[in-house]
């Protein structure tokens, strides 16, 4: 495969076409391990764009790379919205497209995994008020699979602040017109994806503060950041920990584990000719990983792949592999619900 000419100033989320990251991620073959274990994976993506497609085959490919995943949940991603109507109805149109595949995949003819069997669509929460028709849409067209929303509020002062769709002000959560949208969640028993940057860590806290009843669940360990300025490793880990530490107290928060793949964390696996062996992964994401384990507990922890985004520096059978062996000393009990149970509790799946 070609060099990529990668600049040191802007790592965004995707370097490779779909096609070019298929083809890195297949220089690296493992067998999965605990290959019963079933796996509720509660974070991954569709798209068809001009780099290329994850669509149904695709998802299904890796879905059946070699681990038990009985079902799936799709996280937005801007893929598919309307192309015309009022603005705040057009991310509608993801949710029908996902609710599509589901249907697809409820054929049976893509195996036996209810792929997209929950769908969190999004909303722009800073309509205030005027977000509940645009919520009870979404519910209509998720035919029964929508679960809730996801309204990114990355920001950061680096390069990371390139890394998402939209450019959010520092401290969106604290904006009361966004707390007025935020609120209509609960009554229509919606969940929040609540994704940022582990810097703005303390704007969760205190909208977990005002929402103590609203299921929220916390993306990707937190937003973790390892590129400019937060290249010190070692400090940026003792502030992260202690924040997952204080969120932990929060009883209606769970958290995502994953996410570790993203270019943004900074560990440059991508940019390598070879992509690293679940080992290696392992030993990297272990004490992030642990650390939100031992602070929120099985019975709040999801684990999760964040595909294809996460397939910058993994393939899906290796991920699973670096994760399974981080929680290898773990109970069969506890490893049930970091793998399933808890995804099934949270997002009220039937599998």
């Amino acid at each position: 495969m070609a060099q990529f000419d990668v600049s040191k100033e802007f790592r965004g989320s995707t370097f490779r076409t779909d096609a070019e990251r298929t083809a890195w991620t297949n220089k690296r073959k493992e067998k999965a391990l605990e290959a019963d274990l079933p796996i509720i994976d509660p974070h991954h993506h569709a798209w068809d764009k001009d780099t290329g497609r994850y669509l149904i085959h695709e998802l299904a490919q890796d879905v059946y790379s070699g681990h038990n995943v009985i079902a799936t949940v799709f996280i937005e991603c801007g893929s598919m919205y309307r192309a015309s109507g009022p603005e705040a109805m057009r991310p509608v149109g993801e949710v029908e497209f996902v609710n599509g595949i589901a249907a697809m995949s409820a054929s049976g003819r893509y195996g036996t995994a209810k792929l997209c069997a929950g769908i969190i669509g999004h909303a722009d929460l800073t309509l205030g008020d005027g977000v509940r028709p645009v919520l009870e849409a979404l519910i209509a067209a998720g035919n029964g699979r929508f679960r809730g929303i996801r309204h990114g509020v990355t920001w950061d002062t680096g390069s990371a602040a390139k890394f998402g769709r939209r450019q959010p002000p520092r401290h969106q959560v604290l904006d009361p017109v966004f707390r007025k949208g935020f609120a209509h969640l609960k009554p229509l028993n919606l969940s929040f994806e609540s994704w940022q940057f582990h810097p703005q860590l303390d704007d969760t806290a205190d909208l977990l503060k005002a929402f103590p009843d609203t299921n929220v669940i916390l993306n990707h360990c937190g937003g973790l950041l390892g590129i400019a300025p937060h290249e010190n490793r070692a400090e940026v880990f003792k502030v992260w920990k202690k924040h997952i530490q204080t969120l932990a107290q929060f009883p209606n928060l769970s958290i995502k584990v994953g996410g570790l793949g993203m270019t943004y964390c900074g560990w440059d696996f991508h940019l390598r000719d070879m992509p690293p062996s679940s080992e290696e992964l392992a030993k990297a994401w272990e004490p992030y990983v642990e650390t939100c384990i031992e602070a929120f507990g099985p019975d709040r922890c999801l684990m999760e792949s964040n595909f294809p985004v996460d397939k910058e520096s993994t393939g899906y059978c290796v991920l699973w592999n670096a994760l399974k062996r981080i929680t290898a000393n773990y109970s069969h009990s506890e490893k049930l619900k970091m793998y399933r149970d808890t995804a099934a509790r949270v997002y009220r799946l039937e599998v």
